[in-house]
């Protein structure tokens, strides 16, 4: 018998790629405290910024590739040269403002984990550490974005990320497991 889930996890027409499916089912909405999965989430979000999640999925082993496994110790010293690289590469999304974003959130996001010891105390203190559940029956109530991620966007912003808008750090929220938007019939909840 075929598990439910998310009416919106489905796709047009009831289709959905297989990533997309594994991503909905295991990481979509599960707490996250690893500071290099947290980094490469920041990042991938980012990328997706005017573009589906669905291509940033297909994509994603490509960008672990072409950035150095999300390390963001390394992605804070890309210089001239390696953005060059990364924009000569078909495998990832190729917009220079977005690769610029991901190196300065690489030296923000070292920063943080000075100041906080990691970016996973920085990330979860905005909600004491719990995981903020909407339980959704409809995804006309999922909002873009709230209170909670406008307030962590302003504080991203002050620290010097970029790509960090409210709408997007809602859909980042979500994807490290601060807010849980699964649907109450979702089985992955």
């Amino acid at each position: 018998m075929e598990k439910r889930r998310c009416d919106f996890s489905l796709g047009a027409e009831g289709r959905v790629s297989e990533k997309a499916l594994l991503y909905h089912d295991t990481r979509w909405c599960k707490p996250e405290h690893r500071d290099g999965e947290l980094f490469a989430m920041l990042i991938l979000e980012g990328m997706q910024a005017g573009v589906s999640w669905n291509l940033i999925l297909e994509k994603e082993e490509n960008f672990r590739r072409a950035f150095d496994g999300f390390d963001p110790e390394i992605v804070a010293g890309y210089a001239e040269e390696k953005i060059a690289e990364l924009m000569q590469d078909a495998g990832i999304i190729r917009n220079r403002r977005k690769i610029e974003a991901a190196i300065a959130n690489a030296r923000a996001f070292l920063k943080v984990q000075e100041e906080f010891g990691s970016f996973d105390a920085f990330i979860w203190s905005f909600t004491e550490g719990k995981v903020v559940d909407h339980h959704l029956s409809d995804i006309k109530a999922m909002p873009a974005k709230d209170v909670l991620s406008e307030q962590v966007s302003a504080a991203l912003k002050r620290r010097g990320f970029k790509f960090a808008g409210p709408t997007i750090v809602y859909s980042y929220l979500q994807g490290i497991g601060v807010i849980n938007d699964h649907w109450e019939h979702c089985e992955f909840r």
